[in-house]
């Protein structure tokens, strides 16, 4: 716990407050006063690793119950389908809120991505980009990137389950394992952009590049015809990228005891889940543990309140091998572009991160591509199979 001496210590002077730049007194005072209101005036007796597994459960419980009412995903939006327009408006709402609301944190001093992967200037654009046509991929092949099978796992689905077990172990040999030397190698290939490795280092500042996105987000938005209720739970999923970095950057904030600065992903959290399940004796549980039992316990509840729960499995042995290559594809891919649509698309697009920007866009070619050539396929298969008029 966090004494009234290491608050004090974390103080500012009248000196400091002289001297000091605006944006980081501001920075300091919030800090402080969050720290204080929270280990303080509640005497929470745990320790921040502890704190951040709640925490980060209780971002996944929201949106594990948004993602499963209004069927939250990218693929939807991108593939051909009734509501394809209404899938991306959906998902683009909740980009636009997720930028809103990093934006104005960073404005005030409360999220510092410095010495993050989003704003490295060592750009490693091959892996972002083979990594997101890995990914897209992947995502078409099973029907869902990896949130929405997630959800889908929550509610009964054992082709999402299998696939979130195949990711997982592959995005952890990518990460540690076998497939390691592999990531190091594209990941080595990089492009020096320094500070413009942020948008917000850029020309006319962060404001009018985040202005940008918004405006063109919601210009599809409002053209997409989706539902206000999906739109409004949209909202609520990319508030929760904001108040992810604002709490393991801010709240949960502890010199002597840090964690990482995480928000909303599932790459690295199915990968380290899938670690701590092996060695939870050697390892503690953090936030993206916590975050991934949070959507499954959101999804869940969902589902079952809604009578949507239904097992489903593979209908054939050609379906497991896709679904299973799939989800080694988005795993592999996802380390590599740092994330999935969720990690790099909304978590880091909404940073205005150079490297996430190309790994979305890398996800949304390769899906595009895969799904019109599987559209191909099917249209050859049917011709072949048709019968000759007499």
């Amino acid at each position: 716990m966090l004494t009234q001496t290491r608050i004090a210590e974390r103080s500012l002077t009248r000196a400091q407050l002289r001297s000091g730049a605006q944006r980081d007194i501001r920075a300091q005072f919030y800090k402080i006063w969050a720290v204080t209101m929270l280990f303080e005036n509640f005497d929470l007796e745990i320790n921040p690793v502890f704190a951040s597994l709640i925490f980060g459960a209780l971002l996944g419980l929201v949106f594990g119950v948004s993602a499963q009412i209004s069927r939250f995903c990218l693929r939807r939006g991108l593939v051909k389908g009734s509501d394809r327009k209404s899938a991306l408006g959906v998902w683009l709402f909740a980009l636009a809120f997720a930028t809103l609301g990093t934006q104005v944190a960073r404005s005030a001093g409360l999220i510092e991505l410095e010495g993050h992967r989003f704003a490295t200037g060592a750009v490693p654009a091959l892996a972002a980009i083979l990594g997101g046509l890995a990914f897209g991929v992947g995502m078409v092949l099973t029907r869902g990137c990896v949130s929405r099978l997630t959800v889908l796992a929550s509610g009964g689905n054992l082709r999402a389950v299998f696939v979130l077990v195949a990711f997982a172990i592959t995005a952890h040999a990518t990460l540690k394992g076998v497939l390691a030397p592999l990531r190091v190698f594209i990941g080595s290939e990089t492009v020096d952009l320094g500070d413009a490795a942020l948008a917000t280092n850029w020309v006319g500042g962060g404001t009018l590049w985040a202005a940008a996105l918004i405006v063109l987000c919601l210009a599809f938005v409002f053209r997409s015809g989706a539902r206000p209720a999906h739109l409004a739970l949209a909202a609520l999923i990319g508030t929760l990228v904001p108040l992810g970095w604002v709490g393991t950057g801010v709240l949960l904030f502890d010199d002597f005891d840090p964690i990482p600065l995480a928000t909303m992903s599932f790459t690295a959290p199915w990968a380290d889940t899938l670690f701590w399940t092996i060695a939870s004796t050697s390892i503690p549980a953090g936030f993206g543990t916590g975050l991934l039992v949070g959507v499954i316990a959101g999804a869940f509840l969902s589902a079952l309140i809604r009578r949507e729960t239904k097992l489903e499995s593979f209908e054939s042995p050609e379906q497991t091998i896709r679904y299973i290559s799939g989800g080694a594809l988005m795993g592999f891919g996802g380390v590599l572009a740092g994330g999935c649509t969720v990690g790099a698309g909304l978590s880091g697009v909404s940073a205005l991160s150079v490297v996430a920007l190309l790994a979305l866009g890398a996800m949304m070619i390769g899906a595009l591509a895969t799904d019109r050539l599987l559209d191909q396929t099917r249209i050859r298969r049917q011709s072949s199979n048709s019968v000759p008029a007499e």
